[in-house]
């Protein structure tokens, strides 16, 4: 999830102070995020005509809000379809480990799959706590509990597929680019 598209999402339910916003994340998501990140991430909306200063507080707080652009950002976010696409750094490790001479992929393997029952774990005795903000809470830890099942199941496939790898060595073939050598002066 983007905390970029977050901040600006709860802005849009009114004006807010960085420590605030990072409080209103937590609540909102159950997940955590640095005050740094929070500020950083205002200074780019704000340079990106999403957000502006709107005063201070009775504290002397800096307050942000949404500009009009910012507030259809956040609209068209919340209305398009977010796939969890991108690099996954476990199944590169395993790929790439499947072609190296020596690799331990079993061990390799059973300690992800330790690390993933942890975590499955860890998410099931938190899923046993309520508080006043359940319901978004839960959400995200039925979303992690889901995760982590469906990625016992991936790594079971993984077992299997990685059974017939046989690793290989360096290419012969040569990229046509890359960096010249340093003259040696």
């Amino acid at each position: 999830m983007s905390v970029r598209q977050s901040l600006l999402a709860i802005l849009d339910r009114g004006a807010c102070y960085g420590s605030q916003l990072r409080a209103e994340y937590e609540r909102r998501t159950g997940a955590r995020v640095n005050v740094g990140q929070v500020y950083t991430t205002l200074e780019r909306l704000e340079r990106d005509g999403l957000v502006t200063g709107a005063g201070v507080d009775d504290e002397a707080r800096v307050l942000w809000e949404p500009t009009e652009a910012g507030r259809a950002e956040v609209r068209a976010w919340l209305s398009t379809a977010s796939l969890a696409e991108g690099r996954d750094d476990v199944a590169l490790k395993i790929a790439l480990a499947v072609t190296l001479p020596g690799a331990d992929i079993g061990g390799i393997l059973s300690a992800q799959r330790a690390a993933v029952r942890a975590a499955l774990a860890e998410a099931e005795a938190a899923s046993e706590e309520r508080d006043a903000d359940a319901v978004p809470a839960a959400i995200v830890r039925a979303a992690r509990r889901a995760r982590l099942e469906a990625d016992l199941r991936w790594l079971d496939e993984v077992a299997v597929l990685a059974a017939g790898a046989t690793p290989f060595a360096l290419s012969e073939d040569r990229p046509r680019r890359g960096r010249p050598a340093r003259s040696v002066g």
